[in-house]
């Protein structure tokens, strides 16, 4: 194992470079807005889990990157318990999104110094959303409707991120920053119960710590960050701040010529300030998520160009006051 992850002379070639390119490939987030609204509806900006694994890590060497992001989500809250959607209080939502997210970034030739690097990113998604509740009523209580559901399919909020800054310690260690804004660019209405966008932006800082040895195979990634909503001008709720911690413990071995891994992924989610504005009428409404699964990655060539691809399933538990449920993540990454 020591002689096929090294990067040095005892390293095949073929893995030599496909293990260069793992450590450094990588683009942002990835990040849908619309699975049913935000904590105001059930979930935030970001989707807990999107980044946790050196996939995610900033590139410290000059390359173009685009990559290809594909989610499933479906939670629900229980029968009875109610969640504020769309300026109104829905009862026992049920919500499934699909979403297709293109990545763009550019790690360019501007030299910070000898260990640092700089880059910018930027995610498009386009979401599909189909949300069905028992019940509805506005936020002052008056009735509007029994069980109903919705579809809604369009843009979603775009994912900007002008500064991602990467520390290389050592070959194998790696320390990153980036500042994510979450611009409403998706459809919002009030009284709808399936939107593609949020109606507010988020701004999003994150740090990262990335091992990924180049001799024994192991990886270990922690991703910290923070997401500061400001208020839905339509309903004058603001969601409060939420933090989350994102991880990936894996093992990468050669395969055919090239580099696989096998590990867990998992996050820790919760809101640390209340709910605010007038049309926070829940009161502090904070959140809390906990989730695990399982995560395959690949590493390798194709047309000369390197590539990454990683597949994770993570399942919600330990869940309050947004949607439980089930993720499906595929991530895939050409450098050019």
């Amino acid at each position: 194992m020591k002689n096929h992850l090294q990067s040095g002379r005892t390293a095949t070639p073929v893995i030599a470079r496909t293990k260069r390119s793992a450590i450094g490939l990588a683009t942002l987030l990835v990040v849908f807005a619309g699975t049913a609204a935000a904590e105001e509806g059930g979930s935030g900006h970001y989707l807990p889990g999107s980044i946790a694994s050196f996939i995610d890590a900033v590139p410290p060497q000059e390359t173009f990157i685009i990559r290809l992001n594909v989610l499933n989500y479906n939670g629900a809250v229980g029968a009875n318990v109610a969640i504020p959607v769309g300026g109104m209080s829905a009862i026992g939502v049920d919500a499934n999104s699909s979403a297709y997210g293109l990545t763009l970034a550019w790690r360019p030739p501007v030299e910070l110094g000898v260990r640092w690097s700089y880059a910018m990113s930027a995610t498009i998604p386009y979401v599909t959303v189909d949300v069905a509740v028992n019940a509805t009523t506005t936020l002052g209580g008056v009735p509007l409707s029994a069980a109903r559901s919705q579809r809604a399919s369009g843009l979603g909020d775009v994912v900007l991120l002008p500064l991602m800054l990467n520390y290389n310690v050592n070959p194998d260690l790696n320390y990153n920053f980036r500042l994510a804004a979450y611009a409403p660019t998706g459809s919002y209405e009030v009284g709808r119960l399936a939107n593609t966008g949020k109606n507010f932006w988020t701004i999003e800082p994150t740090l990262g710590l990335v091992y990924f040895g180049q001799k024994n195979g192991i990886e270990g990634a922690l991703y910290f960050g923070a997401d500061f909503n400001q208020e839905n001008p339509d309903t004058h709720y603001k969601s409060g701040t939420q933090l989350h911690l994102d991880g990936t413990l894996a093992q990468h071995f050669p395969l055919a010529g090239s580099l696989a891994g096998v590990g867990v992924s998992g996050f820790y989610y919760e809101q640390v300030t209340g709910d605010s504005g007038s049309g926070a009428t829940f009161g502090d409404f904070k959140a809390k998520s906990v989730g695990a699964g399982p995560a395959l990655s690949y590493v390798s060539k194709l047309g000369g160009h390197d590539l990454i691809a990683e597949l994770k399933w993570l399942h919600e538990f330990e869940t309050r006051n947004r949607l439980e449920g089930d993720t499906i993540f595929l991530k895939v990454v050409m450098k050019f």
